[in-house]
């Protein structure tokens, strides 16, 4: 099977890569290189098990030259901004990158004969309100420009799907972490704490701590990916542990485990849910299962 992954030089997006690689697909990436690196995936580019582009989803032409030549059968559109804060400072750049990026993918798959995605969305998308874990009915109240710009992607997805009968698979992260991570970036936390540790240098917390996050392993995230293409899922899917784990109890069990004696500095929180995490017991009842509770993701990861 022909694969076009965007964003596959990335945290997730390489892992996926793996996968593809691994499963015989003929696999073509492209990454901006913006967050992504290449060394990620450079293995596969020297053993020329990939192709690879750096080309950024911006750039309509080059989107259509991209679909043209590869005639991809599947699309996975990992490619975003993907930095709360940033999108909290410059909410434009998000719409460029995420709206008017994914634009640009499904015309370019509209044009070339491509009817079928899958989407990296966000808990962002939708959360918002008391009571988690959130299922996918819950509803949406994006609170930052990331999560309203994930949340339009899917609008627009679901407006192909009836226009144009582009199938769509929306699947809404946790807070996802584990190798590859990048640590200068804000959306790692756990991996910004192992770093820190690394380096002998205190962590920062934004808030008090007390802010809870559904931490989900991203090869359980791939996994994800994988069973929704195999299976041929539409619609929206939660993709999470279901489970609340505080910063303060995060940082814990990092310090407990690595035997650190740091302790955390604590800043004022900009763009924090004080509650999060997915339901995705509506993925489960189709098969999928997860692998890694928060402490077997940490000791695997460390």
């Amino acid at each position: 099977m022909k694969i076009l992954i965007t964003g596959g030089a990335g945290f997730i997006g390489s892992h996926l890569v793996d996968s593809c690689v691994a499963r015989g697909d003929a696999v073509f990436v492209i990454d901006n290189l913006s967050s992504g690196l290449l060394d990620n995936i450079r293995e596969h580019i020297t053993e020329r098990a990939i192709s690879f582009r750096e080309a950024d989803i911006r750039d309509a032409a080059m989107m259509q030259e991209i679909f043209a030549e590869v005639q991809p059968d599947i699309v996975y559109h990992l490619a975003a901004q993907i930095n709360v804060r940033e999108s909290i400072r410059d909410p434009a750049y998000d719409v460029e990158v995420n709206i008017l990026g994914t634009l640009n993918i499904l015309e370019a798959m509209r044009k070339n004969g491509c009817n079928r995605i899958i989407f990296s969305s966000t808990g962002g998308a939708m959360f918002g309100g008391d009571n988690p874990p959130y299922a996918e009915d819950h509803e949406a109240h994006p609170e930052t420009p990331y999560g309203i710009s994930k949340r339009s992607v899917e609008l627009l997805l679901e407006f192909y799907q009836k226009q144009h009968s582009i199938a769509p698979t929306m699947l809404r992260y946790a807070n996802v972490y584990g190798p590859r991570q990048n640590a200068q970036g804000e959306a790692g936390v756990v991996s910004i704490f192992l770093d820190k540790i690394q380096r002998g240098e205190q962590p920062t917390i934004f808030g008090d701590g007390a802010q809870t996050r559904d931490f989900v392993h991203v090869a359980d995230v791939v996994s994800a990916n994988i069973h929704a293409q195999t299976n041929n899922l539409t619609g929206i899917y939660h993709v999470g542990t279901g489970k609340e784990t505080s910063v303060n109890e995060l940082w814990n069990v990092l310090a407990v485990t690595t035997k650190t004696h740091l302790d955390p500095l604590y800043a004022p929180a900009l763009g924090e849910i004080q509650r999060t995490a997915l339901d995705a017991s509506k993925l489960e009842k189709t098969g999928w299962k997860i692998q890694y509770d928060i402490a077997q993701g940490i000791q695997s990861l460390i």
